[in-house]
């Protein structure tokens, strides 16, 4: 009798280990089938994205691409200068896994380069209509240095932009420019 017991101990005991060992073996992974785009990773079922994209479609939106416009207008410094038929020209560089750097051409109402070095735009903010920026510092071949912050979106910019050197500083501000 003793041995029917122990050997129905060791059914139930070895029957539980078995269940525990496929119960566990069966969790469910909850990032199987996620597909996070751009780098993004995930987590328990939802992607980590990184910055400049969109957390709601799986990494997949990256927000600067509908930034990559030509946005013309007139612009002003603290001079009292006008600057006619002016264009920012914003592009995309050849990095492809830094979602937040843009480059930002001056133009004139020639379509030259109105003097000003290709600038570093970096975005610090992302939504679908929009994002702020601030211009790295950037100096020039002639000694001026560039610095200045604005905001864009798929359908107009601004900027204000400083430019220094020799001793003064001219405000440049450029507002309303829409995107052509």
């Amino acid at each position: 009798m003793k041995s029917i017991k122990h050997i129905a101990l060791t059914v139930v005991l070895t029957v539980s280990a078995l269940c525990a060992v496929l119960y566990t073996s069966c969790s469910k992974d909850a990032c199987k089938g996620v597909t996070c785009q751009n780098g993004g990773t995930c987590s328990g079922g939802n992607c980590t994205c990184p910055a400049g994209t969109s957390t709601t479609d799986n990494c997949t939106t990256i927000y600067r691409s509908s930034y990559n416009n030509t946005y013309a207008g007139t612009g002003t410094d603290n001079t009292g200068g006008t600057y006619t038929n002016f264009r920012m020209v914003f592009s995309t560089p050849s990095s492809s896994t830094d979602f937040v750097t843009m480059n930002l051409t001056i133009e004139d109402a020639t379509g030259g380069s109105a003097g000003v070095p290709v600038l570093t735009v970096v975005l610090s903010n992302f939504t679908a209509s929009g994002s702020a920026f601030t211009v790295t510092s950037t100096t020039s071949a002639s000694g001026l240095t560039y610095t200045g912050t604005g905001s864009i979106s798929a359908t107009s910019a601004t900027l204000t932009l400083q430019e220094a050197g020799s001793g003064s500083t001219t405000t440049y501000s450029f507002s309303n420019f829409a995107k052509q």
